[in-house]
């Protein structure tokens, strides 16, 4: 097992077999320089329009990795007796789970999932793309085909940490099949936007051009997991994501003022306080009145049932909202972050005592239902999380400042999209293309070149390979800058910047 776990069908991954070939994964991915890019990509806050240090995609990303390793000491330690499950399942290896954990945000755009949205849409409406755009996709194509390592394509990983990336180990249409997107229920992630269901599920782990590398690379996983189900070490990596997301972004809400005792206190308790009488309001009803104190959160239990139903439970429900009140309302947002040496130490007890509390709560099923993976938070802790992520969406993604500001960066990605595309259909100036969007239009063309409609989950029709090849080149290009490289870019193809050299970095 341990040899399929490494090759899965490629060939050596990592060098030297006696050393550590899942060390070594990891050595390389944190070596790349679509590594050292995410210090510059937003997580939630932008960190330019803060004022302060909040987190980016690369350190959401290294604590990640440290959630997900501490899961597994855990897992493997001869007091959880979780081992000889996870075996079965193919193993469980902290290294494993590290590596996949730092390259898991690679794929991820300028401006966080803002930007994800955004280029998935022009992908596909603009450019031409059926399989548009998705961070996790992007990821793992980074991993297998856009970085160069020495004299490989890819960063020629292990078949283990592959593996370990694929949160949604499906293409957004046909694999598997049936997809699962046709499933009901879904597997997390595999649902469909309402207003265009024919666009496949709106999170897939690859692309049509990187499918046959997932499928070498869950190779040695065949006949252990259903093709639509995450690895043990996938599993680990996607509930440490859950976990960090949950609990440090809150933290960056807390420092920059954004988060309210008073307002968070207000939706919470009156929730408490109106619980009965807000079950008994029709949906509809409770909608209209969504801003009104306690019907969020009325919203969210209903949500979790409708969509949740195996794990949803109206008593743990109800513990959460009350634990998180204690913890979060009476405790770190007691008083205004003011930057001193008690307010550090408080944010520091918080993140602490809430990580802590999660990883002691993973459990390993031998039996997942469809909308869970094999290592999950028990049931209370679920709940928890939930409600965490509930206070991060109502009281920060829905602000009508962030709106403003988000609002701007769409339309920024948007021009810059328009500008490229502009400048690469142009025949004049074919000789003074980026070097790099060259290069990548002519490696997407080879991969689209012998790819069929079907291969995308298409009726009928002859692709236009040269134009998804452009479109493609376009995406990659992108997703590979900065915020701050994004911004500049599009000064430059706008005549706004005069800093003629300076410009020249991104390209």
């Amino acid at each position: 097992m341990r040899e399929a776990r490494l090759f899965g069908g490629r060939g050596p991954a990592s060098g030297d077999l006696t050393g550590n070939p899942f060390r070594a994964d990891r050595d390389r991915i944190v070596a790349s320089p679509f590594f050292a890019r995410l210090g510059g990509v937003t997580q939630v806050i932008s960190p330019g329009g803060s004022g302060l240090l909040v987190h980016n995609r690369l350190t959401h990303s290294l604590k990640v990795a440290s959630v997900a390793r501490g899961i597994v000491e855990r897992l493997c330690s001869p007091q959880c007796g979780a081992q000889p499950l996870l075996d079965k399942l193919g193993g469980c290896d902290a290294d494993v789970v590290e590596a996949a954990a730092l390259a898991h945000d690679l794929g991820h755009p300028p401006f966080g999932h803002l930007g994800e949205q955004v280029l998935d849409r022009l992908a596909r409406q603009r450019l031409g793309l059926p399989d548009g755009f998705e961070g996790n996709a992007q990821s793992y194509r980074i991993v297998t085909s856009t970085e160069i390592s020495g004299s490989t394509v890819g960063l020629d990983l292990t078949a283990a940490v592959r593996a370990a990336m694929a949160k949604y180990p499906w293409t957004r249409r046909t694999y598997p099949s049936p997809h699962v997107h046709l499933m009901r229920p879904t597997p997390r992630g595999a649902g469909v936007d309402p207003d265009d269901p024919a666009a496949g599920s709106l999170k897939f782990g690859a692309y049509v051009t990187e499918l046959a590398d997932l499928r070498q690379a869950r190779a040695p996983f065949d006949g252990l997991l259903a093709q639509w189900q995450q690895t043990a070490e996938a599993s680990v990596m996607d509930t440490a994501d859950d976990i960090a997301y949950a609990i440090h972004d809150l933290e960056d809400f807390h420092r920059v003022g954004v988060l309210q005792q008073g307002t968070v206190a207000t939706e919470l308790m009156a929730w408490q306080r109106d619980a009965t009488a807000l079950r008994g309001l029709d949906l509809a009803e409770l909608r209209a009145s969504a801003r009104r104190p306690g019907r969020s959160v009325e919203l969210l239990r209903r949500d979790l049932f409708r969509k949740d139903g195996w794990i949803s439970d109206d008593d743990a429900f109800w513990a959460a909202v009350e634990h998180v009140r204690h913890e979060l309302v009476d405790g770190l947002l007691a008083a205004p972050f003011d930057g001193s040496i008690e307010a550090e130490q408080g944010v520091a007890r918080f993140s602490a005592r809430w990580t802590r509390r999660l990883i002691d709560a993973i459990n390993v099923l031998p039996d997942p239902p469809m909308r869970a993976g094999h290592v999950a938070l028990g049931t209370a802790q679920w709940h928890e999380v939930q409600v965490l992520k509930f206070v991060h969406h109502r009281f920060v993604l829905e602000r009508p400042d962030l709106a403003l500001h988000q609002r701007g960066q769409a339309r920024l990605l948007g021009a810059l999209v328009e500008a490229l595309h502009a400048w690469l259909v142009d025949p004049d100036e074919a000789a003074r293309l980026p070097r790099r969007l060259h290069d990548l239009v002519d490696m997407a063309y080879a991969e689209v070149r012998d790819l069929t409609a079907a291969d995308y989950g298409l009726a009928s029709g002859e692709l236009d390979r040269m134009a998804m090849a452009r479109g493609r080149a376009i995406v990659d290009f992108v997703a590979a800058l900065t915020d701050g490289q994004a911004a500049g870019l599009l000064d430059a193809l706008s005549g706004r910047s005069r800093q003629l050299w300076t410009d020249a970095f991104v390209l």
